[in-house]
């Protein structure tokens, strides 16, 4: 469901019925009349549905966190809030960049439109910029010919299923985060799409090594073996971007993960 354009919609016809009503029919009302329905019940909403509109597309959109591809860093049921403009600010709806602010960062978590299907918003890291090499085999990760620096820690006990994964930290310059690998799953990279630039990537028995194109990112989920992402359905386009996520604001089943994320 596009919910930009229902609310762009929303906002047209409480915007005609609250121009129409100010300039037209409020002038021929009595002062002491009871305002008709579709007044009350119209173009009523309309500054509230425009004050709406303009913040969640220009600056702060709420998100829920619907799958596991990004344990240890996001949770299931995590509702995250995700900054608009950090990477420029777009036209609502059509999502054409307008102004240039900053481009996405390697370690950024992004949200942006899944490549395959536009309507879906998907939230992975950003791992490759446009012209890097990105090699992920035997489970490990290289960016440009440069091993990124992981060290082992304690192992994540997936509660809901009796399950352990490895730990790692990993610096990525200014960004350390966490992320997970399972010991027993395979190094090879399964359900891999054709994709628009496949012919940018080697695929073997091990991993996958990409050459990112020019206007395009290579993402990651943190949980590597539980994530559909670049290595499966490949770059994603500038033009495809949301913006970039940085606060959990609730978790119903674990109040203490609010704030728990930037």
């Amino acid at each position: 469901m596009n919910f930009a354009l229902i609310l762009f919609v929303l906002l047209v016809i409480t915007g005609v019925l609250y121009a129409v009503d100010i300039f037209k029919f409020r002038k021929l009302r009595d002062k002491n009349a009871k305002e008709p329905v579709w007044v009350e019940w119209g173009a009523g909403f309309f500054p509230v549905i425009l004050i709406v509109f303009v913040l969640r597309s220009f600056l702060f959109e709420p998100f829920k966190i619907p799958s596991g591809s990004m344990i240890p860093t996001l949770l299931v049921g995590d509702f995250i809030l995700v900054n608009k403009f950090a990477y420029g600010i777009r036209l609502p709806v059509i999502n054409q960049k307008i102004i240039d602010i900053n481009d996405p960062k390697r370690g950024d978590v992004m949200v942006f439109r899944y490549p395959d299907d536009p309507s879906l918003d998907y939230i992975k890291r950003v791992i490759g910029l446009p012209g890097d090499t990105i090699a992920y085999q035997n489970k490990r990760l290289s960016i440009n010919g440069k091993a990124v620096d992981m060290q082992k820690i304690a192992d994540f006990n997936h509660v809901d299923r009796m399950y352990y994964s490895e730990q790692y930290t990993v610096n990525m310059g200014e960004v350390e985060h966490k992320v997970l690998n399972d010991a027993d799953a395979p190094a090879f990279i399964r359900d891999v799409s054709n994709f628009p630039g496949r012919e940018n990537c080697n695929y073997n028995a091990v991993g996958v090594i990409c050459k990112v194109p020019a206007g395009h990112y290579f993402m990651l989920g943190d949980y590597r073996d539980n994530s559909k992402d670049s290595r499966n359905w490949g770059f994603v386009p500038e033009q495809n971007i949301v913006g970039k996520a940085f606060f959990i604001w609730m978790n119903f089943s674990d109040l203490s993960r609010i704030g728990s994320f930037k």
